[in-house]
């Protein structure tokens, strides 16, 4: 019987210097790629203010002296009771004298608002914002005349002091108002009338 010889598989001889190594069957084998540290990136925001320019100031302040002259009939029963509180207002008696020596000053000065300004593209916003809410709140000033003419509350008795406490509350706001535009209007603000603004807002949307 032939004898098969013998494969034997045989490692060379470990010494005491060298030793193999199996890798642990969780790790991988492969290098691991970190990304690069990434700088820190600091950015800075600034921010610029614009002032209003001082031809929308003037346009806008302008505005309001048209619903402040028409507004200032609502005072006279304040003025008969208190003559003192016509004393503020005497600087202005001579432009409001050559408000009223003009013949249909009112309609002249609403329209040339309307057409002037409010519907001038070349204006900015804030100088037709201004304009309309003036125009807003002199239209409102006529609706009190128009129900008085038409209740007609007398010249004597309850309807006369409803008449007097109304017209003088009209005229506190307007005088408010006035004073508020105005003020706002040269500091380069812009002036929130109560009742007013949300109606002239609309009209600019």
């Amino acid at each position: 019987m032939a004898s098969l010889p013998l494969i034997r598989l045989s490692l060379p001889p470990r010494s005491h210097k060298t030793a193999f190594v199996l890798p642990h069957p969780l790790k991988s084998t492969f290098p691991i790629l970190r990304p690069p540290p990434q700088k820190s990136i600091t950015t800075t925001t600034s921010c610029s203010y614009t002032p209003t320019p001082a031809t929308d100031r003037l346009i806008s302040a302008a505005s309001y002296f048209l619903p402040f002259f028409n507004g200032l009939q609502y005072g006279r029963f304040l003025f008969t009771k208190y003559p003192s509180l016509s004393i503020p207002f005497q600087p202005l008696l001579p432009l409001l004298s050559l408000y009223h020596s003009i013949p249909y000053a009112s309609f002249i000065s609403f329209f040339a608002l309307y057409l002037g300004i409010v519907r001038n593209p070349s204006l900015s916003r804030y100088a037709r914002f201004n304009a309309l809410q003036a125009l807003v709140l002199d239209v409102l000033l006529v609706v009190p005349m128009l129900v008085q003419r038409i209740i007609s509350p007398g010249r004597s008795g309850i309807g006369l002091k409803i008449t007097a406490w109304a017209h003088s509350g009209i005229f506190a706001f307007v005088v408010a108002c006035f004073v508020y535009g105005v003020v706002s209007s040269v500091l380069g603000k812009t002036p929130y009338l109560p009742f007013v603004a949300e109606a002239a807002g609309r009209q600019l949307e």
